[in-house]
């Protein structure tokens, strides 16, 4: 009887293990996890572009924990940001946004040897643009892209103005990506497997108003761009 009772106990532990729950303890770990999402990501995209993934603490990043180098295409990722990833989802929402940066890398002159100049001019503009594709790059490799808002949430700093930065405030960055994944993904939201995400839950309490504003939006047919709020 013994035989059959452990298997069973198993099973149930299986089940009942953290949804969220993250094996990557190490440099190498991470190394390996990312080989592995970050092609599945590549590879459901049908991204053209040659990549390679790198964990490594660079002394210099534009990103405090991940970037993109323009010039032998690596995405980099520092190994300290192990700490704060939950989950493969998590990985994908900074793999996918560096890899849309990534891409247009092969884009302008020298073959893009210079676009990083781009990102210099602009990053506001090239950030926001990299958070919707990659929100596209995550749907399409099958990751959940309400893991780009969580994962946001933990490491993103709120600065109290963008009026002078070129920098839009993670807060208001959160709450456009939610409005993309509502208007172009509806369906995630309604099966939302991050309804009990404390991270998400946390989202979803500092941006109450904000998402009163999209609904109201939604409600009265409007194109208008909203400025949300602090």
């Amino acid at each position: 009887m013994k035989k059959f009772i452990i298997p069973i106990v198993m099973f149930v532990m299986l089940l009942s293990a953290p949804v969220f729950a993250w094996d990557v303890k190490t440099t190498n770990e991470l190394q390996e996890r990312m080989n592995t999402v970050g092609f599945k990501i590549l590879n459901s995209n049908r991204i053209e572009k040659r990549f390679m993934f790198m964990a490594i603490n660079r002394v210099y990043t534009r990103d405090i924990w991940t970037d993109v180098s323009s010039v032998n295409r690596i995405v980099w990722v520092k190994p300290t940001v192990i700490p704060y990833i939950d989950s493969d989802d998590e990985l994908a929402a900074i793999l996918s946004h560096s890899l849309a940066h990534g891409v247009d890398t092969y884009d302008g002159l020298m073959r893009g040897y210079i676009s990083f100049l781009n990102y210099w001019v602009a990053p506001n503009k090239y950030d926001l643009k990299a958070d919707k594709l990659a929100v596209d790059y995550m749907v399409n490799a099958d990751y959940n892209p309400l893991a780009i808002i969580t994962i946001l949430n933990k490491i993103g700093k709120q600065y109290r103005y963008d009026i002078f930065s070129n920098h839009t405030l993670v807060s208001r960055r959160m709450m456009l990506i939610y409005e993309y994944i509502y208007t172009k993904y509806p369906s995630i939201l309604v099966e939302n497997e991050y309804k009990d995400n404390i991270y998400y839950q946390n989202f979803l309490l500092t941006s109450r108003n904000n998402r009163m504003m999209l609904l109201e939006k939604v409600k009265t047919n409007s194109t208008k761009k909203l400025n949300y709020k602090y």
